[in-house]
């Protein structure tokens, strides 16, 4: 780390509370200090000391075209000439939304938000407002945003009350939180046993990507569609991370399965502050101002993130070769770690190394890994120029801008790093 990056730190920390935005960016986890960074181009980012990294953390994912992604940029300066925001419909929200739709066929409309944390708080209140149920199941180790009711980890037992996972949330929030285990069908069946006629929904991220990336067993979602379906429950896929980045239709058309409700965030947005939730039509007609669940948002659907959005997606729809692309660079990835005796999930152009024995189903498989080995392997692969997720339980993100040059360099540095 250079020395602009150390003086813009110690600056931020003066002012901001810990001198970051969002807590992983602290790099506590790796036992040093942030990069503070100045620009990115294509596969490429650029930090203040004039450090060039190639980039699999892509914005936690949004990047799949690469940084700068010369449309999406042209196609926002001009948008932004006709004013940043507007408070007020515009043709672009419903282009947007018709090519969302376009990718999950089975759903009928759109809601717009700012952030994936919105698009799930809004999901799930809709899903309550739906069904006239309180309760929900969520999956340890599966993150939905900070929202209150979904920060909770598990008590003693699987069916004991769920406790806050951060202070200030007040435990009456989470009462309503039930917990499972990811992967793992009998703590679904007892949660719904236990609750019966009480379950409004259970929200799943269909890959887990946010403790590292770990796959559905097979058959597993299939079970929560066919679970949900029987006791009058939703199935609300958490496509945050995995919308559009799986396949054009995300994990909902890479599975074959088809959930009630449907989270898309980052891909959707360019790299602008942009989500959404869909749904059926008799679902989403129960949202404002047609039904009674509220749900607003000033700078929702603003028309320089949809713009962003609506170029990105475009580019994603004419060309599908791109996920054959980015998963064939991602499986060479795969097999370099695989090579070196290091465990690894790979779905599509998400993956992860473990540096754990045997390998990694679930939430409590993931507590095993040696983070001071991550730590170190991160620390090796920054000083080769390779830029990635400053966690153990984050993923990697492969962009269509990786080149043949990035994964020989890249195959190099974990081979020096490991």
């Amino acid at each position: 780390m250079g020395n602009k990056s150390e003086t813009l730190f110690d600056d931020a920390k003066t002012v901001i509370p810990g001198g970051v935005n969002s807590p992983v960016r602290a790099f506590r986890a790796v036992d040093r200090n942030p990069l503070f960074i100045n620009h990115a181009k294509g596969s490429h980012i650029f930090d203040e000391d004039g450090g060039e990294y190639i980039d699999y953390v892509c914005s936690w994912g949004p990047m799949i075209l690469g940084h700068a992604y010369q449309p999406v940029i042209d196609a926002v300066k001009a948008a932004c000439e006709n004013g940043l925001s507007y408070g007020a419909p515009t043709e672009k929200e419903t282009v947007l939304a018709k090519l969302i739709l376009e990718a999950v066929p089975f759903m009928d409309k759109v809601r717009l938000v700012n952030s994936g944390t919105e698009a799930v708080m809004s999901a799930i209140r809709v899903a309550r407002g739906y069904t006239k149920r309180d309760k929900i199941i969520k999956f340890r180790g599966n993150y939905h945003g900070h929202s209150d009711g979904l920060l909770v980890t598990a008590g003693s037992g699987l069916l004991t009350e769920s406790n806050p996972d951060s202070a200030g949330v007040p435990k009456g929030y989470t009462a309503t939180t039930l917990l499972a285990d990811y992967n793992d069908r009998a703590s679904v069946e007892a949660l719904f046993e236990a609750n019966k006629g009480q379950i409004a929904a259970v929200i799943v991220e269909p890959v887990s990507a946010n403790m590292g990336v770990v796959p559905p067993k097979e058959g597993f979602l299939e079970f929560l569609r066919q679970i949900t379906k029987d006791n009058g429950s939703l199935l609300i896929f958490d496509e945050v991370i995995t919308g559009f980045r799986l396949a054009y239709g995300g994990a909902s058309e890479y599975y074959g399965i088809q959930p009630d409700m449907i989270t898309f965030g980052k891909i959707v947005g360019g790299g602008m502050p942009l989500a959404a939730y869909v749904s059926t039509s008799e679902i989403m007609d129960v949202v404002a101002p047609v039904g009674s669940v509220y749900q607003a948002g000033t700078l929702s659907g603003n028309p320089i993130a949809v713009t962003a959005g609506i170029e990105q997606l475009k580019a994603l729809k004419n060309d599908k070769d791109i996920y054959i692309r980015i998963d064939e660079f991602a499986s060479k990835l795969e097999a370099t770690y695989k090579e070196l005796g290091v465990t690894v999930n790979r779905v599509g152009s998400l993956l992860s190394p473990f540096f754990t024995d045997g390998g990694v189903a679930s939430y409590s498989d993931v507590l095993k890994c040696d983070t001071k080995k991550f730590a170190a392997y991160f620390r090796k692969m920054l000083e080769n120029g390779v830029y990635v997720a400053p966690s153990q339980f984050e993923a990697m993100f492969v962009s269509d801008a990786h080149s043949q040059d990035d994964l020989d360099k890249t195959i190099k540095a974990i081979k020096n790093s490991i």
